[in-house]
């Protein structure tokens, strides 16, 4: 194993953010800002290839690919305070669920969601 004391005195890590792999950038827009109430902060490319969502203390990448093909890993773990009432709005919204809501002995109470390309959202509430 890699020993971390060599790393450089006062090394002071910034933001990360998960990037999301989708097909369409529209269609990721109107679920992420439309249904989710994200915020696009930033984008680049002609046509638009990456765009940075945002709200409050969330961050968002979405990344263009054209031949994304999801597979049956999370891509992204999002923490919120009220897990039950955001599983309720996405299930209002037929969004899938591929994890029920529940409540786990390590003291989250989570569900996992997909997006319109399949990519896996796990969401964590403290309890």
């Amino acid at each position: 194993m890699p020993d971390i004391a060599n790393l450089p005195a006062g090394l002071v890590y910034g933001r990360i953010a998960a990037q999301v792999p989708v097909t369409d950038i529209a269609r990721a827009l109107d679920f992420y800002v439309g249904l989710l109430g994200l915020h696009k902060v930033f984008e680049n490319g002609h046509p638009v290839g990456f765009v940075i969502l945002e709200r409050q203390g969330a961050e968002l990448h979405l990344c263009l690919d054209p031949r994304h093909q999801a597979t049956g890993q999370n891509v992204a773990h999002w923490m919120v305070n009220d897990a039950t009432a955001l599983h309720d709005h996405l299930v209002a919204h037929g969004v899938p669920i591929v994890k029920g809501l529940r409540d786990a002995d390590y003291g989250l109470r989570g569900f996992v969601f997909t997006d319109p390309d399949g990519n896996r959202i796990d969401v964590g509430q403290d309890i």
